[in-house]
């Protein structure tokens, strides 16, 4: 695994934790209520004041943020508020509205965004779903090179084996048999620019999110949807987007 020496070492505690057998299961399922907990709480906030305009003022590299399957932007707003207080312009892909788009169709659409707002050199924040939608556009889509990098958190780069048990195909296809997902896996060549971050468990991704030559940074943190608001994953997505801050 690649990554800081302080995420090998949050991995070591992991390997142990599962060691405990009972304590490290009743840990998990603490996890789980509180990430769906936290995905409900966020789902209501989406309806708040707080406009995607608010975030677009800065000098530092823009950053467009792109959020995970039914989710909306707001999503993404404790780590925009976090780099918009940095000094970055943050943009919302507003036509993604609650990302159930196929990958390559969405991806068009925030391609279509950067050359309407003329973005270049471009960091993409993403969650989940988002961080496929960017490396799809960093790869089949951005001619130009709009795209610097990419920062994704708990994204399945791998898939989820539970996208079989899915009840919508908008699900099912995170399956890693799915074509897109496979065309993406093989595509190795814009990994170098990606950042993977990611917990020692993930309600929605059990594979995990480790993508083979991207820098992999995983933290002691547990959850799908809780991870965005983790003071550890601030650490690590700030560290990601100013590493010589």
């Amino acid at each position: 695994m690649t990554g800081s020496p302080s995420a090998r070492r949050d991995n070591s505690a992991t390997e142990a934790a599962r060691g405990h057998g009972i304590g490290w299961r009743l840990r998990v399922a603490g996890w789980w209520v509180r990430d769906w907990l936290y995905a409900g709480v966020w789902q209501v906030r989406s309806l708040g004041p707080t406009g995607a305009d608010d975030y677009r003022s800065g000098d530092r590299q823009p950053i467009v943020v792109l959020p995970g399957i039914y989710e909306t932007w707001h999503f993404m707003r404790p780590l925009m508020d976090a780099l918009h207080d940095r000094g970055h312009p943050v943009f919302v892909v507003t036509a993604l509205h609650h990302n159930l788009l196929p990958v390559r169709d969405s991806a068009a659409l925030v391609m279509r965004h950067l050359v309407d707002e003329g973005l270049e050199d471009v960091l993409i924040l993403a969650h989940s779903k988002g961080g496929l939608i960017g490396k799809y556009a960093m790869t089949q889509d951005d001619p130009d090179e709009r795209i610097d990098r990419m920062v994704a958190v708990a994204t399945p780069f791998g898939g989820s084996t539970y996208a079989r048990y899915a009840p919508t195909p908008a699900l099912r296809a995170f399956s890693a048999a799915d074509p897109t997902l496979a065309e993406l896996g093989a595509d190795v060549g814009a990994n170098s620019r990606i950042t993977s971050v990611f917990g020692v468990f993930d309600s929605l991704i059990p594979e995990g999110s480790e993508l083979e030559g991207a820098q992999n940074v995983r933290l002691a943190v547990g959850g799908h949807f809780r991870i965005l608001s983790d003071p550890r994953t601030y650490r690590a997505v700030l560290a990601a987007v100013d590493p010589d801050a």
